[in-house]
């Protein structure tokens, strides 16, 4: 039983992504529910508040700005991982938008995912980022609004990220999309 299942409060029941999908298409869920399926548990996203909302649509305009072909940017829209379908705030996947007109990406098709946190930076920081480390995702940014910041995980190993470095507004970021520099980015071109 994974962490997110075991809280020790109460017993969770496990559901797989083909249950998670079977209750969307049944309309047990609906699209825009605010939830996600995070290691084998239905869980409530935090509610977005302004300043997280004005950080997701400036890093996503600027991600936008600086892509080569043959990449985009999502949206707080699904990946489908195996034990998981996440919602990250941003994604940069391979391909077109129409790709994935039938199903969401998979691991193998994500650059990189993007979380933006005020009040979920524990949640982004140890669940989600085992998550995303685990499903081999080769770089994960947390965008730490409280501190100003870009927490920067790459290089996955097991369920863990080997290289992390905190960078600071007055510093850059360097994307990287199937091993090659993509961009240099300015911290503050993707705080709000």
């Amino acid at each position: 039983m994974s962490t997110a299942q075991n809280t020790g409060l109460w017993p969770l029941w496990p559901v797989t992504v083909d249950v998670y999908h079977a209750m969307a298409e049944r309309g047990i869920l609906h699209s825009g529910d605010p939830v996600e399926l995070l290691e084998g548990v239905i869980v409530q996203k935090p509610v977005k508040n302004p300043p997280h909302s004005t950080a997701n649509e400036v890093a996503r305009h600027t991600l936008e700005g600086v892509l080569p072909a043959g990449w985009i940017v999502r949206a707080q829209n699904p990946i489908t991982l195996a034990t998981s379908e996440p919602e990250p705030d941003l994604t940069v996947i391979r391909g077109s938008l129409r790709r994935y007109r039938t199903r969401h990406p998979g691991p193998r098709e994500v650059g990189l995912v993007m979380e933006i946190s005020g009040t979920s930076l524990e949640r982004d920081r140890i669940l989600k980022k085992r998550i995303y480390a685990e499903a081999a995702i080769p770089c994960y940014w947390l965008l730490n609004l409280k501190r100003r910041a870009l927490e920067v995980y790459s290089e996955p190993k097991g369920r863990d990220y080997i290289r992390h470095s905190i960078l600071k507004p007055r510093q850059s970021v360097r994307l990287v999309l199937d091993g090659k520099s993509a961009a240099v980015i300015p911290v503050s071109d993707l705080l709000p």
